[in-house]
């Protein structure tokens, strides 16, 4: 009951939100709503004790989808190109999950990195092909043929919905067996194998769902920044996804959302106040959260509310 409410608070808010901030505050909360969608993803691996240095790979793919549509068709109808960017994303996944399932620690993390790099080298050197340094311009998105600015309220509250249905499909998939099973995957690999099941099937699962995942919000952030480059791909676009994961909690989807809004407006607040150093303030921020308590934002927020719950006379929590 009590996660039922938790919901459908933070659901209001995130409604209401556009409302009442500035006009530009919109487009942060975009961008937050985008990350929060890839980072999904990452959180899911960490549940299952591994980390991805290159789920920027999958990101860059969705983003390029829209960039080669819209560069070869002139198409750019969000409702087509966001379930064609989880597909490329899946399809991705699939390829590359065949070779990663069979990896753990930090063969997993760094292997996966490379596979980024090598389609960030292709992007960038093949000029005629990606448009390479320049990247490609995605313009103005349609939504059922109307054109939608991405920093537009009508395109926030598309990415609202897009968010919800992931975090739905999220939310399915680890109260199914193989999200328990996924859970034992970081503790004892061992013991899922003595259940029947497969520990490489339910990590090439995950792996794939995170990448589809990964697809869908990059066609929402090529259309929100309205450019896609070959950093898209690269290992400091996958070190962002992993940042707000520890930041806001891998051990709840919620945590994953706190974390995108925080980084989004910490990252957008420090680098205007503090353009050249804005890199040592979320490090420190890191590490403060690291060293006062692991389990990130949410786990604060757990706190805070079990400290303010009413105490029984016993000196319990009700």
């Amino acid at each position: 009951m009590k996660s039922k409410l938790g919901v459908l608070i933070v659901s209001a808010l995130l409604l209401l939100a556009p409302l009442v901030v500035p006009t530009w505050t919109v487009f942060i909360l975009t961008k937050a709503l985008f990350m929060f969608i890839a980072v999904l993803g990452v959180t899911m691996l960490l549940r299952g004790g591994q980390v991805t240095f290159g789920h920027a790979l999958f990101y860059a793919t969705g983003t390029y989808t829209v960039g080669f549509s819209v560069k070869w068709f002139g198409f750019r109808e969000a409702l087509v190109l966001v379930p064609v960017g989880a597909l490329t994303g899946l399809i991705m996944a699939a390829l590359v999950g065949l070779i990663m399932a069979r990896y753990r620690g930090v063969f997993f993390a760094m292997l996966n990195l490379a596979f980024s790099m090598i389609l960030y080298a292709v992007l960038l050197k093949f000029y005629r092909f990606s448009g390479g340094t320049d990247g490609l311009a995605t313009g103005v998105a349609t939504l059922a043929g109307i054109p939608i600015r991405g920093s537009s309220f009508t395109f926030y509250y598309f990415s609202l919905v897009i968010a919800g249905l992931a975090t739905f499909v999220v939310s399915r998939f680890l109260a199914s067996p193989v999200g328990h099973f996924l859970t034992a995957l970081g503790e004892n690999e061992i013991r899922i194998e003595y259940t029947g099941e497969s520990a490489r099937r339910v990590l090439y699962k995950t792996y794939v769902l995170g990448g589809g995942l990964a697809g869908v919000s990059g066609v929402l952030a090529a259309f929100t920044v309205g450019h896609v480059v070959p950093e898209d791909a690269f290992w400091l676009q996958s070190g962002e996804f992993v940042f707000v994961a520890l930041l806001g909690g891998f051990e709840s989807v919620a945590g994953a959302l706190m974390g995108a809004v925080v980084f989004e407006f910490i990252q957008t607040y420090t680098s205007k106040f503090f353009p050249y150093a804005w890199q040592l303030v979320l490090g420190g921020i890191m590490l403060l959260v690291i060293l006062l308590r692991p389990g990130g934002l949410f786990a604060i927020y757990e706190s805070i509310v079990h400290w303010l719950r009413p105490k029984k006379e016993g000196g319990g929590h009700e």
